[in-house]
């Protein structure tokens, strides 16, 4: 499922490459995991599920893992949560791209160095409209740059929010059934060694948004010479260029400009 000339796998770019900006996806994993032990911790899951699929960076699975840990028999439960929550954010998501890409969508798409995914997402929805939101929905690739993509191709409403209603609980609800059938075992191991995992999880989660960027960026480059892409038509080449290269800056981070003649 790929669209002509662009590859795959530099499409997924996805990555905030800056050590601020791994220290900022550490830090909100760590507040987002602190919710699971709380009273608010259902709301704060739903609330997360519908950030999550229109602009936040971390998702749900996070703090739906940790809560049908704690209490395996309500998995299922918690499952449902967050499928419906992840659909109703996933249509905010379309909403963004349908009426405010340019105020708003466009920023998020580069804030998430998500130009290429979206270039790839404007062929494949031609193609593959259903489809491409299913995919999307069950597995990890970010899905609130699917979400903008759709609504700012105009993909329709209800083949997009029925490929939501299938793929976003088949995703949750896998979760849910592993912990449910192996809760005890997996628990027994994440109590004996759960700051390593914890660790290792966080690592994995950052190297992947860096590993998404280096392939975006060598996407870019390769497709340098090619006509405009639909990025760079809906949301300007102007604003591509300058979040790709942010000009000359003297010591404290002030930008330097010429005078107008």
């Amino acid at each position: 499922m790929s669209a002509p000339g662009v590859s795959t796998p530099g499409a997924f770019a996805f990555s905030p490459p800056k050590i601020a900006h791994r220290k900022m996806v550490k830090r909100l994993y760590d507040w987002v995991l602190k919710w699971s032990g709380t009273r608010y911790a259902v709301p704060a899951l739903a609330i997360l599920a519908v950030a999550e699929a229109s602009f936040f960076p971390i998702p749900p699975d996070v703090l739906l893992i940790a809560m049908a840990f704690a209490l395996p028999r309500r998995a299922f439960w918690y499952a449902g949560v967050c499928s419906v929550a992840s659909v109703l954010g996933g249509v905010g998501g379309y909403a963004i791209g349908r009426g405010l890409m340019d105020v708003l969508g466009c920023r998020l798409v580069a804030l998430y160095k998500g130009q290429a995914t979206f270039d790839w997402l404007a062929g494949s929805f031609a193609k593959y409209d259903f489809w491409a939101v299913f995919v999307a929905a069950v597995t990890p690739i970010p899905y609130k740059i699917f979400t903008i993509t759709a609504g700012a191709m105009e993909m329709d409403l209800g083949t997009f929010v029925g490929a939501s209603a299938l793929g976003r609980p088949a995703r949750f609800f896998a979760v849910a059934l592993l912990i449910y059938l192996f809760g005890p075992v997996v628990r027994r191991f994440l109590e004996k060694y759960f700051n390593l995992v914890a660790t290792v999880f966080v690592v994995l989660l950052i190297g992947g948004f860096v590993l998404m960027g280096t392939l975006g960026k060598h996407e870019e480059k390769e497709s340098e010479a090619a006509p405009a892409s639909p990025y760079a038509r809906i949301c300007g080449a102007g604003e591509e260029a300058a979040a790709a290269d942010p000009g000359p800056a003297q010591p404290g981070g002030i930008e330097v400009t010429s005078p107008a003649p």
